[in-house]
């Protein structure tokens, strides 16, 4: 079977189910990762990814290869991130028990990674999760608009064509809102290692 996205799509618009999993198999790990960069919780990127691709599914028909398929994908998934998160309170409520179920949760494989003699040093990896972390909570800090953009470009590697064509706005102003999310990011950045 072919992974090409046009031949995918054409299958799926005649109804082919097989076809559809074949195009969410493909796609699903990146839009979860944007949406979860957009969102910031896990669970709610879990169920915008399914509800974006049942969305795309019931619209599948409508798509007439304007755009490639996958910034049509995107486009919708951005959209209903972002919709979503407007209807969100500013700052959620988090459970002190949930950090505590995740380090329980870790000890295991940090005992794992531990024992093994020919593992990666597990002093680098702290590091290294530790840094992660920081970028995603600074990133999660900046304002939506510049985020998204921040997440689709750096991450996603996305050419500013196609950001532009995913939140439908000029590619001047991708430009200029990337610009404007770096700086803030590289603020904050200073605030914290300083």
């Amino acid at each position: 079977m072919s992974l090409d996205d046009s031949s995918l799509i054409h299958r799926c618009q005649r109804g082919d189910s097989e076809a559809m999993s074949c195009l969410i198999v493909k796609y699903q790990d990146r839009i979860y990762n944007t949406i979860l960069k957009i969102c910031q919780n896990h669970d709610d990127a879990a169920e915008l990814t399914q509800d974006t691709f049942v969305k795309v599914l019931e619209n599948i028909g409508s798509f007439r290869g304007k755009s490639s398929f996958y910034t049509w994908l995107f486009r919708v998934a951005v959209n209903h991130s972002l919709n979503y998160c407007k209807r969100r309170f500013k700052l959620s409520p988090v459970s002190l028990d949930a950090e505590n179920d995740q380090i329980e949760e870790g000890k295991g494989k940090l005992a794992a990674v531990l024992a093994d003699p020919n593992g990666v040093d597990p002093a680098a990896v702290a590091q290294q999760k530790e840094l992660s972390q920081m970028l995603v909570n600074l990133i999660g800090r900046l304002q939506q608009e510049h985020r998204v953009v921040l997440v689709l470009r750096d991450i996603e590697q996305m050419s500013y064509a196609e950001i532009a064509e995913v939140l439908q706005i000029e590619t001047g102003t991708v430009k200029s809102r990337l610009s404007r999310a770096r700086a803030k990011l590289r603020q904050l950045l200073e605030t914290v290692l300083i």
